[in-house]
């Protein structure tokens, strides 16, 4: 099943951003991964986010899946019992889970087409991958959507 993820931080995010990757890649192997970029803190005064998408293939259940990401997350300092629009040292959210569609899972994650630092290196890493509820390329909703507001800042991250 190949499934994207959302990673995002600004709490020490170079290094929680990078530990997330090897995390990630010592579990579930080869990456594929989106540019990284700096957007502001989205809700709440706070340091800027460094947010990227990464994909890669898993035979885990969506719930084992989700497991294994918390794990990672708190595991890289994030305090679980925190909720919101916070500060974080790793946020890891599923984003797509195959095609799979379900509103109780969030599955589309609503988060890709509603932040622009979601759906902007989402369409750079995949810009054919057709959005499984809106059922066009990403490319497509990143230019149609309106999102660019000069906010994000694309940054050299070299792994």
């Amino acid at each position: 099943m190949r499934v994207y993820v959302g990673i995002g931080s600004n709490i020490d995010r170079e290094r929680n951003v990078r530990a997330a990757l090897l995390e990630l890649r010592a579990r579930f192997g080869e990456l594929a991964q989106s540019p990284v970029y700096e957007s502001p803190a989205e809700g709440f005064v706070g340091e800027p986010f460094f947010n990227l998408v990464v994909g890669f293939d898993t035979d885990l259940p969506v719930d084992a899946l989700r497991a294994q990401l918390r794990e990672i997350e708190v595991v890289h300092g994030r305090d679980p019992a925190a909720h919101g629009f916070v500060a974080r040292t790793l946020d890891l959210d599923l984003l797509l889970y195959g095609e799979r569609v379900d509103a109780t899972l969030k599955l589309p994650h609503p988060d890709i087409l509603k932040y622009p630092f979601v759906l902007k290196p989402f369409s750079e890493l995949v810009p054919t991958l057709r959005h499984p509820v809106a059922g066009r390329a990403l490319v497509e909703l990143w230019c149609d959507a309106g999102l660019e507001d000069g906010r994000l800042r694309r940054v050299e991250f070299a792994m």
